[in-house]
């Protein structure tokens, strides 16, 4: 019997795992959109195996030479390697992004479950904090944190982390609402198990779901709006290669050399449109409703 328990595990893991890949493949565009992401962190896991020249490396004889042979996607106005950039771009743009979302994530869902467990004072207090970082429009409070701090890369993370977990907050809040009311929790309770015991026992994987969409769907969100702060000079700085300040580079260039800003910009889009195509395969996944 001691080995009946685990292979009926193995087996059950086993079937949701074919399920779960059945239902996200069953649609061609969320296939398309999962196999662009595994791509993009292969890429961003080893840029030194795709990327042909290096990205930072000064070519001033080859500035601005179109698509070809040696450079595939052109060369920027110092004669860098743009498809070289791009790719160590991924790493920089992939790998912030995910850290964005993972941070805030974590932050407004402590935020939500506690206010929406708790109630009363607790839930009106926290909600109207939520409020009143959802009261301003979330790009103009981004560029205006980074202009207080300072630009660069790590201000700019830091204002997508302080503009994004309210709503994560406001998910995780309504989640809470619903789920202390269960016959589990008020079991749980009845025992006498700590609110916090039963938060993270209970609460909290019961409402990873819509969790696990929404953030999924906001990493191309954060990934547009980084380029987006690249773009207006509060982002990643030069001569780091990152797609929005790519994209600001050779925005003066666009008539003569118009692959310098025109790829990088079909980067931002590509993985932006993917990450929203899997959010809407996983919501397929996890909401029967839907499925």
């Amino acid at each position: 019997m001691s080995d009946v328990a685990p292979t009926l595990f193995m087996r059950t893991r086993g079937h949701r795992i074919v399920t779960t890949a059945k239902v996200l493949t069953r649609n061609p565009l969320t296939a398309i959109g999962l196999g662009i992401i595994a791509i993009l962190i292969v890429v961003a896991l080893f840029p030194a195996a795709f990327a042909t020249y290096d990205p930072i490396t000064l070519d001033l004889p080859n500035r601005l030479q179109p698509p070809g042979i040696e450079h595939w996607l052109g060369t920027d106005d110092f004669g860098r390697d743009v498809y070289s950039r791009i790719v160590y771009g991924t790493r920089l743009s992939l790998l912030v992004a995910m850290g964005v979302v993972l941070v805030s994530a974590v932050a407004g869902s402590l935020v939500g479950i506690v206010a929406g467990y708790r109630g009363g004072v607790t839930d009106e207090s926290l909600m109207r904090l939520t409020d009143i970082v959802l009261a301003f429009p979330p790009i103009l409070l981004a560029m205006l944190l980074v202009a207080t701090l300072g630009p660069g890369l790590r201000n700019a993370a830091l204002a997508l982390i302080l503009i994004g977990w309210p709503e994560y907050a406001r998910v995780m809040r309504s989640q809470a609402l619903v789920l202390r009311h269960q016959e589990y929790v008020t079991a749980a309770r009845a025992i006498g198990a700590p609110g916090w015991r039963i938060m993270w026992r209970h609460v909290f994987p019961n409402s990873l779901a819509p969790l696990i969409i929404q953030a999924t769907i906001n990493i191309g969100v954060v990934i547009l709006s980084l380029a987006a702060l690249g773009f207006l000079g509060l982002g990643a700085q030069s001569p780091l290669s990152e797609w929005g300040l790519m994209v600001s580079d050779g925005r003066q260039y666009f008539i003569d050399a118009w692959w310098f800003p025109v790829f990088p910009g079909l980067a931002i889009a590509t993985a932006t449109l993917a990450f929203n195509l899997l959010g809407d395969g996983l919501r397929d996944v996890i909401d029967p409703l839907t499925r």
